[in-house]
């Protein structure tokens, strides 16, 4: 008995070896016939065929817009973007005093948006938005180059006064307009509208969109689509979107990829989803602009609009405007 018992327990041990060594070699041939082969087999070709497929199908979704005519420039040129990752949150100044009072906060704010910290050797002006146009940066040779690129957002319903202006001295022009009846439209030889409103946030997959027109996207997903690495001047007038748009830019990285921001600021409330007592709201616009400055930008213009009313968060503090228009250079934009 027990020479049967061991003559079964060595047959049982040769098996198992013989299984594993099966194994090996299949996994050997599988992997030298998935990697090396040239023709692939047919479960590969039609898993290749199902990807391919996919990867048309999310393409043509994008909003990237036609190409012009080949006689004319391009719209958007696909490129891959590059720029830093995101962050979470900004991180708020100090108090202005420790009382934390809306006077002093008030006080800090208004002397910064009005305290110009460089000055350009050329400014061009429009509409009174204006554009620096210093040697010691590209600006104005990628304008005589017809390198330069324009974004300008906007609520729409404007005549677009500065940006044609810009188109005629050489720029590229993408305006965002989510009232237009097509995706993209071609205004003039380089002039482009497109079907979006610029928002601090992408909209919700899992929600059906409501509307027949328009379309919400971050900007950092609009410059994806198109493909668009740079923008020499980034015109930003939301009607009080501003804080969190630029919240948003400021927090994705964004705005390594600008070379100037016009920014209009509305200052007789909060602001969209900006939330806090009074205060706190002054110090979180301060903080925003700080943000601005740390990633590398300098006040160059600021430009009270005197026919808005004296309002400050429904307040007349410091005689001060309800709408100022700041002009940032990047410093490195070399």
């Amino acid at each position: 008995m027990a020479k049967e018992h061991s003559r079964r327990c060595v047959l049982l041990g040769v098996c198992v070896l013989l299984c594993v060594v099966c194994v090996c070699v299949h996994v050997y041939v599988e992997l030298t016939w998935w990697g090396g082969h040239t023709s692939a087999s047919p479960l590969r070709q039609a898993v290749t065929t199902a990807t391919r497929r996919r990867r048309v199908s999310e393409d043509a979704g994008h909003t990237s817009p036609p190409e012009a005519h080949a006689a004319g420039p391009r719209c958007c040129p696909q490129q891959r973007p590059n720029r830093m990752g995101p962050r979470w949150r900004i991180g708020l100044q100090p108090w202005a005093s420790q009382n934390h009072g809306l006077e002093e906060e008030a006080k800090r704010f208004l002397q910064y948006i009005t305290t110009p910290q460089m000055q350009c050797g050329s400014v061009w002006e429009s509409e009174r938005w204006s554009v620096c146009e210093d040697d010691r940066f590209s600006l104005s040779q990628r304008i005589t180059s017809k390198h330069c690129r324009v974004y300008s957002l906007g609520l729409g319903a404007d005549e677009r006064l500065v940006e044609r202006a810009l188109v005629r001295r050489g720029c590229e022009a993408h305006c965002f307009d989510p009232s237009i009846p097509e995706p993209h439209l071609q205004d003039s030889e380089r002039l482009w509208v497109h079907r979006l409103s610029v928002d601090w946030r992408d909209p919700n997959p899992a929600i059906p969109a409501q509307r027949h027109h328009g379309n919400t996207k971050k900007l950092a997903t609009i410059l994806n689509n198109f493909g668009h690495q740079e923008v020499d001047i980034l015109k930003v007038d939301m009607e009080s979107a501003e804080w969190k748009i630029l919240e948003n830019l400021i927090l994705e990285g964004v705005l390594s990829s600008v070379g100037q921001l016009l920014l209009e600021v509305h200052l007789h409330w909060a602001g969209f989803e900006v939330s806090g007592e009074e205060p706190d709201v002054v110090r979180y616009w301060f903080s925003l602009l700080k943000e601005v400055e740390l990633a590398h930008f300098s006040l160059f213009h600021s430009w009270s609009h005197p026919d808005k009313p004296r309002l400050f968060l429904h307040k007349n503090l410091w005689n001060a405007s309800s709408v100022y228009r700041l002009g940032w250079v990047n410093t490195r934009w070399k």
